[in-house]
C-alpha cells in the first residue's frame, strides 16, 4: 500500500487532479450544450466518451504548468557516469 501511495504522490500533483476534474466537467458540458444528437459523432454523442476525452485534455493542459524538478550537480554527475 505504501508503494502505491508513493507512486501517486510522485507522479500526480494536486494540479493534475484538478485538471482531471475540470476537464471532465468541461467534457460533460460540451456534450450537454453542443454534443451531437444524431449519434454519428464518436466522442460528442456519448456522455462517457465526452467526459473521458475532457478529463484527458484537462490533465494534459494542467500538467503543462507543473513545476520542473531541479537537477543538482550530484544528480547530473551520477546520470552521466
Amino acid at each position: 500500500m505504501e508503494k502505491i501511495k508513493a507512486f501517486f504522490k510522485e507522479n500526480f500533483s494536486i494540479l493534475s487532479i484538478v485538471g482531471l476534474a475540470v476537464g471532465a466537467i468541461g467534457g460533460y458540458l460540451y456534450y450537454y450544450f453542443i454534443g451531437c444528437n444524431s449519434g454519428s459523432c464518436a466522442i460528442t454523442s456519448n456522455p462517457f466518451m465526452s467526459v473521458l476525452w475532457g478529463a484527458l485534455m484537462g490533465y494534459l493542459v494542467f500538467d503543462m504548468f507543473k513545476p520542473k524538478k531541479k537537477v543538482t550537480k550530484d544528480q547530473s554527475e551520477e546520470s552521466s557516469a
